[in-house]
């Protein structure tokens, strides 16, 4: 195996590679092996005010240009990232053991589609003219100014785009600072930008733990803080940004339901359920990961699952043909096994899977529980790994109701021949992002995000340039001012 070179430096600031060796070092784990495969230094706070002042001061630069020049280099940057992304994808399976089967299809190639959406939606962003009577009114809408974006560690390079394309489409800065557990990708996202024609300050990336996310998002010259994490960690940040009036986007976890009816297509249930749990190793927040199975078809749904994981592909991620790789770390792996050990204690049916792989790396073999019900730990806590639960039920509006008790509100996602009764589901759905007959699809041009503890606000579509931007009110009074003294 070839692993990555150390990267050219721990940040990008001001268009180009900065370190600062005095900050604590991070090693770069693949997953695969558990070697050590890089290094980084997390931020100091002079590296902290240096993107914090660069950032300041492209910012302008970058606001003064026109939505169209901006949706020029945006463009650009989708198209160069189109030309790499082999190079992308290989360096996504190293940073978090994902199959390249996977990255090559989901991850550079998702960062692309929200850098060209954008960017084609730069020039179209206007305010309006509202005539009143010989008076009127304008708008403009205007950048926030800087922006923060915190990264999670399953889809680096994604999430990456996913918070940097609409901010810089508006006319913001962006101070990305990745989960210190894969920290490689956004380099390679704020490279391309530069190479694209970005001017320098506009997009920086920088490495760290808590304490360096808690200085950016306190910091007072940050107007903007969008946090894709778990739901503790987005209680700090909205807690921290709300101190200082910040617009916020969070996009946290859930514990989705996956609703099978008993009319539903086998072959395409048990698709979507597959979808909805063992992607990404089931590291992915919006899985549906209560599978609730119509009574009727349960035991032929679960006979049928269990079947099909056995096709399941398990081994070098690099390989084209592997399918399901290894959880992202040591301790994400024992947390997964943590919740099989509680699965088993209270009861449900583990069916197959949950397993450690004697090897090197941190792998397990995807797992599904049978007999689970609604008050059992693994149906209530959101466990990130490839762990199903399916639940027994009897009519829809039980299961409907069964659906929504949860704090969560992600996702949602229903398999029926009914279309009426799908529709019907999916409206009462307490979720954000809901699906019919399909899981886990995200594509750049519908809102994507969470109802209830599952998050604040929207990335995606249209619906992200309003938590990237700010409209400005101009009333414009044409005849004499009349007042009372």
């Amino acid at each position: 195996m070839t692993y990555p070179t150390q990267p050219k430096a721990s940040h990008y600031i001001d268009g180009a590679y900065v370190d600062d060796t005095s900050g604590d070092v991070i090693d770069v784990i693949y997953p695969a092996t558990g070697e050590v495969i890089a290094k980084v230094h997390a931020a100091t706070p002079a590296i902290v005010e240096q993107a914090m002042v660069a950032a300041q001061k492209g910012q302008k630069i970058w606001a003064a240009m026109t939505g169209t020049e901006r949706g020029r280099v945006l463009r650009r940057a989708a198209d160069i990232m189109r030309e790499r992304n082999h190079d992308l994808s290989v360096l996504e399976t190293w940073d978090t053991g994902k199959p390249y089967q996977e990255t090559s299809v989901a991850d550079a190639t998702s960062g692309a589609d929200a850098l060209e959406y954008f960017g084609g939606l730069a020039g179209s962003l206007t305010g309006e003219h509202i005539q009143l009577g010989e008076n009127w009114v304008y708008t403009r809408r205007e950048p926030l100014g800087l922006c923060v974006g915190i990264g999670a560690w399953n889809y680096p390079t994604q999430i990456a785009c996913w918070k940097g394309a609409p901010a810089l489409a508006c006319g913001n800065a962006m101070i990305f600072k990745p989960s210190e557990t894969t920290p490689l990708c956004a380099l390679k996202v704020a490279e391309i930008l530069t190479e694209a024609g970005l001017p320098n300050g506009v997009y920086n990336v920088v490495q760290g733990m808590g304490a360096v996310g808690a200085s950016l998002v306190t910091d007072p010259r940050v107007d903007k803080v969008s946090l894709t994490g778990s739901v503790p960690t987005g209680r700090k940040v909205y807690a921290a940004a709300a101190a200082g009036i910040k617009h916020v986007t969070m996009e946290l976890g859930g514990k989705s339901p996956l609703v099978v009816f008993d009319d539903a297509d086998l072959e395409d249930a048990v698709g979507g359920a597959i979808l909805a749990n063992f992607y990404s190793s089931g590291q992915v927040c919006s899985n549906g990961t209560r599978v609730f199975v119509q009574k009727g078809i349960r035991a032929r749904f679960v006979a049928r699952l269990a079947e099909r994981l056995g096709d399941a592909v398990i081994g070098d991620p690099m390989d084209p043909n592997t399918s399901f790789g290894p959880m992202v770390s040591e301790r994400q792996l024992q947390i997964v096994l943590g919740y099989i050990d509680k699965g088993v204690a209270e009861g449900a049916r583990l069916v197959c899977g949950g397993e450690r792989i004697d090897k090197k790396g941190f792998w397990i073999t995807p797992a599904i529980f049978d007999g689970v019900t609604d008050d059992m730990a693994i149906a209530r806590e959101e466990i990130f790994g490839p762990v199903l639960s399916v639940l027994e039920f009897s009519d829809e509006d039980e299961v409907i109701a069964r659906a929504n008790d949860t704090e969560f509100g992600l996702a949602a996602g229903v398999f029926t021949q009914d279309l009426k009764r799908a529709h019907r589901v999916v409206a009462q759905f307490e979720a954000g992002t809901c699906f019919i007959n399909s899981y886990n699809d995200a594509p750049v041009e519908a809102p994507f995000g969470g109802m209830k503890a599952s998050g604040v606000g929207r990335e995606n579509s249209k619906a992200a340039i309003e938590h990237y931007s700010q409209l400005k009110t101009v009333f414009v009074r044409m005849g004499k001012v009349e007042a009372p003294f």
